[in-house]
């Protein structure tokens, strides 16, 4: 029996780079890239992706929850479960050890699921993604292997994962959040960013009545492929701005 790990490894449609493997939400265990070849396969909260390797296509359907057009895995399938957790609580996910040469932010958004929940929802593009947190570059050196990002802690294992807080205002329903680091190593010599999106699934509870309704994005159509956050190189010591939509804010 394969591991995903190994699996990954090998897989002739990617290189080897990483993904979030485990998470803590509503104070809950959550392991979703198990073996994905047991039986009967584990029902998870996390969306599956087609591999560890990047997006490097901003108008793929691809960019939204991963997937591998080009390799002919469109998008990425819905889970059939979701992860309860309180507005106001904070998620921790844990990514595999990530690579030192791939420097760059990470962006977590989310977006509102229709009411039945989002076991058999594709958003599809549309624009329904609200940004809830994000994290860029802290400190530059000339030496850009001292450079500090919102990932650099990710370079060191074991690592404490990313913190993401659900919006204390948010009106009870089901949820995709969408998580994502923006690999700058490449941006000029090889012609774009690399992302690495991947989403999960949440039954959100709480007193909020709040239903985003501004500042919503698609995927694709959140970024251009020429915009600064994304047009930048790791190395260019330059001051780095976040692609994307303002923050929401209760």
């Amino acid at each position: 029996m394969k591991t995903l790990a190994t699996l990954l490894a090998s897989a002739s449609l990617v290189t080897a780079y990483g993904f979030v493997q485990n998470a803590t939400i509503g104070g809950k265990e959550y392991d979703p890239y198990q073996d994905i070849y047991m039986s009967p396969r584990p029902q998870r909260i996390s969306r599956e992706i087609q591999g560890n390797g990047p997006v490097e296509n901003v108008t793929l359907i691809d960019l939204e929850c991963g997937g591998y057009t080009a390799g002919g895995y469109i998008g990425s399938k819905p889970a059939p479960l979701h992860a309860p957790a309180e507005a106001g609580s904070t998620s921790n996910l844990r990514w595999t050890l990530w690579p030192e040469s791939h420097q760059g932010p990470v962006i977590t958004y989310m977006a509102r699921c229709p009411d039945r929940g989002c076991q058999d929802y594709q958003p599809n593009g549309t624009a329904i993604w609200f940004k809830i947190a994000e994290d860029g570059l802290h400190s530059t050196d000339p030496d850009w292997l001292k450079n500090v990002w919102a990932d650099t802690h990710l370079m060191i294992y074991p690592n404490g994962g990313v913190n993401y807080t659900i919006p204390s205002c948010l009106k009870p329903g089901y949820y995709i959040v969408r998580h994502e680091i923006i690999a700058l190593h490449s941006a000029y010599n090889e012609g774009g960013a690399q992302f690495y999106p991947s989403c999960h699934q949440l039954k959100v509870s709480g007193k909020g009545a709040t239903v985003p309704r501004e500042g919503l994005v698609g995927f694709p159509g959140a970024y251009k492929k020429d915009e600064p956050g994304v047009l930048y190189s790791q190395y260019s010591q330059l001051p780095y701005t976040m692609p994307g939509p303002q923050l929401f804010k209760c």
